[in-house]
């Protein structure tokens, strides 16, 4: 395996800053990790050779952006935590810029499993499974009982209040030159239905199936990925960790796949004395919809004008249709009428596009990842993913596009191209004009999403329920 260009400072650092080591073994980035990079890094000491976990930016940079608090915060969050009893892994040298390795910190390796999808469904964790959701629960109840002015934080996190969060997220989408009137329905449903009141405490943000470390005999053992702390409602986090695009797959088990939401409340509520707002709860889960769809487009944006463009991101810009959806069904379920998959326009053509799409999506798939091992072997999975999406909108596409412009004339009563019309409806829910209870809007926005979830990701649980719910009806 190739050593990463920063192999010999990093070297140094080891050698310097851990005890009785004597030098860098090798550096793995792992799979995974959109917006910051993961190793595992092993060194050798005078007892033998020891694993080490480092959180890198992408790039070697800190994220430039508004959600992010950047690496030395996150480091200390961790320590912090840590020290007032939250599961963490120790955190043992903050990088500096003269190491020569860029931004981010070394910690300890902990063996336990990440992997949202393997979590929900290992033989290995059936035994803790039952348990994890009440975890959960327990966890974010220490993670907000943390005094905000006796550790510091309370000077080197943003507070945003539910309105403000709001506001800075759909800030953020509106920056960029998309106009998606789904999201745009839901943030203002969101603002319609603000929480009236609420507590003020240290957020995770990111606390999910994916960001936490399982063990099979103790289950939860650490809470990762503190990138996007701040201060604010602490529901927040509760509704982040229901929210359906981390239950990867387990529709009907709201916490993370795993467990029932009545677990993770009981656990928070045993633990901190506090009871839970179920309307605030699911305010925050649509949130969560509404947070990630936009999330999802970010990484399309950090692919055009950021300094790790891998395949993996305008995969991930993508998935923002599966948010959409999980927000379709939670707000305007109903009926759908699904678009069937078109033949190829010219059959006799030798080869389709259909073809050159499958024989490079099969020799990804095949002979790519049969021989590739980690992040490789990773990003040739989802570049074969992205070349079905392809394939899929050709297939599907067109006629979606043709069904949403007329539906789009007849309820904006004006004529013009997808483009003018989906801005002329953003515009009309972001003033106000478009009232939300609009049967033809309703109806609009669940014919798009859902046929576009049907090229995007097919086999979203979000996608199942909602064509499930179409045929009940």
């Amino acid at each position: 395996m190739p050593q990463p260009d920063f192999f010999e400072a990093l070297d140094r650092v080891v050698a310097r800053e851990i005890a009785k080591c004597q030098g860098l073994v090798a550096v793995e980035r792992l799979s995974g990790g959109a917006s910051m990079e993961t190793y595992r890094v092993v060194v050798r000491t005078d007892a033998g050779d020891l694993q080490l976990c480092m959180r890198r930016g992408a790039g070697g940079v800190d994220r430039d952006n508004t959600s992010a608090v950047g690496l030395a915060a996150e480091s200390l969050l961790m320590r912090t935590a840590r020290a007032h009893g939250v599961v963490e892994p120790e955190v043992y040298y903050d990088l500096k810029e003269e190491d020569g390795v860029g931004v981010g910190f070394l910690m300890e390796w902990l063996e336990g499993e990440t992997l949202g999808s393997r979590i929900v469904r290992s033989p290995e964790l059936e035994k803790v499974r039952p348990f994890l959701a009440e975890q959960c629960g327990r966890e974010l109840a220490k993670i907000h009982a943390i005094d905000l002015d006796q550790t510091g934080l309370r000077n080197r996190l943003p507070t945003l209040s539910p309105g403000q969060y709001l506001e800075q997220t759909w800030d953020r989408y509106k920056e960029w030159d998309t106009a998606q009137p789904m999201i745009d329905f839901t943030g203002a449903w969101l603002r319609e239905h603000l929480p009236k009141q609420h507590d003020e405490a240290l957020v995770h943000n990111d606390f999910r199936n994916g960001n936490l470390m399982i063990d099979g005999d103790e289950g939860l053992i650490a809470v990762l990925d503190w990138e996007t702390s701040h201060i604010g409602d602490p529901i927040r986090d509760l509704g982040w960790i229901c929210t359906n695009s981390w239950r990867f797959g387990q529709r009907d088990l709201e916490v993370g796949g795993f467990g029932a939401v009545d677990e993770l409340i009981f656990g928070y509520e045993d633990e901190s004395g506090k009871s839970i707002d179920r309307d605030t709860l699911k305010f925050w889960e649509v949130f969560g919809s509404f947070w990630w769809a936009i999330g999802c487009l970010g990484m399309t944006d950090q692919y055009r004008n950021g300094p790790d463009a891998t395949v993996e991101r305008p995969g991930i810009g993508r998935r923002s249709s599966e948010c959409q959806v999980d927000c379709i069904n939670l707000l305007i379920p109903g009926p759908v009428d699904l678009i069937a998959p078109a033949a190829p326009s010219r059959p006799s053509d030798m080869p389709r596009v259909d073809e050159l799409l499958a024989s490079v999506r099969d020799f990804l798939h095949g002979d790519v990842m049969s021989s590739t091992t980690g992040r490789t072997n990773f990003l040739a999975r989802v570049a074969g993913n992205s070349l079905d999406i392809v394939d899929r909108e050709l297939a599907i596409g067109p006629e979606l596009r043709r069904r949403e412009e007329d539906r789009l004339t007849k309820l904006l009563q004006r004529s013009g191209c997808l483009d003018d019309l989906r801005w002329w409806l953003v515009e009309a829910l972001r003033d106000g004009s478009m009232p939300l209870d609009n049967d033809d809007l309703q109806q609009y926005l669940r014919e798009s999403v859902v046929n576009q979830v049907s090229i995007d990701q097919p086999k979203y649980s979000g996608f199942r329920f909602a064509a499930k719910t179409a045929e009940q009806r």
